[in-house]
């Protein structure tokens, strides 16, 4: 059958993986995935940090096309080359379909794109229309975060996002899922890895959970990160006293 994903699924060639004691092949997303399909709409994954979710979802980016420190695909600066070798031992099925737009986020290096947006701006003065008209070094850090969901995602597109909750208050949050939501009414495609259970709420999405010990489709509700909050939330008292913080 005929899938009408963007990108139907991923899949390590183990034979290319050699170094399986160097990183990152001896991280356990490498040492425990081989084969993973998509959502046509969202796919999450989460994990605790080290697990290799966000190295996962840099490769592949980097596989699909984009810069390794975000962007568009017609981003090609480089401020230091700090991404892994994953993506040479990656191989991506694509559907179809060809998106019409598309974007890889990373928050650790957001700082970088959006002082490359500035030097495309002085040479071309339609560049920051899609992010809202102004700088983004000029406006908050989730602001700016915000600006280019609102106005730089269009639709019709694939979204990479390594932990867009990062500079996002919990209202603003809320704000994102009703902007992913309107996004994926258009025929997009997100894959995106967060610690967020707010963002991870959105309904009917694929959700992997990376372990040490491997990984596996679960619910919302099942994952470690629902049922921290919620622990937490349901008495803080109770949880600061196993910490030993009275």
């Amino acid at each position: 059958m005929l899938s009408n994903n963007f990108i139907i699924s991923f899949e390590f060639i183990k034979d290319k993986i050699n170094f399986t004691n160097e990183y990152p092949f001896n991280l356990p997303v490498v040492q425990h995935l081989e084969k993973i399909e998509f959502h046509k709409n969202v796919t999450f994954f989460i994990g605790e940090n080290g697990t290799g979710k966000s190295t996962l979802l840099e490769a592949i980016a980097v596989q699909y096309g984009f810069n390794p420190e975000g962007g568009s695909k017609n981003f090609n600066f480089s401020t230091q080359a700090t991404h892994s070798l994953l993506s040479n031992v990656i191989r991506i099925a694509k559907g179809i379909q060809k998106p019409k737009d598309g974007y890889f986020l990373r928050a650790e290096s957001f700082y970088n794109v959006a002082t490359n947006i500035d030097h495309i701006q002085k040479e071309d003065d339609e560049m920051l229309h899609s992010y809202g008209g102004k700088s983004l070094h000029e406006q908050s850090h989730g602001e700016s975060f915000f600006s280019l969901f609102l106005h730089r995602f269009f639709g019709n597109g694939v979204y990479i996002l390594d932990e867009p909750e990062a500079a996002l208050s919990p209202q603003r949050q809320l704000a994102f899922l009703v902007r992913m939501h309107e996004l994926v009414k258009k025929n997009s495609q997100f894959i995106i890895a967060t610690h967020s259970p707010i963002i991870l709420s959105y309904p009917n999405a694929k959700v992997i959970q990376i372990s040490q010990n491997g990984f596996e489709e679960i619910s919302y509700q099942d994952s470690n990160h629902y049922s921290l909050y919620k622990n937490f939330l349901n008495n803080p008292e109770y949880m600061l006293k196993k910490l030993e913080i009275e």
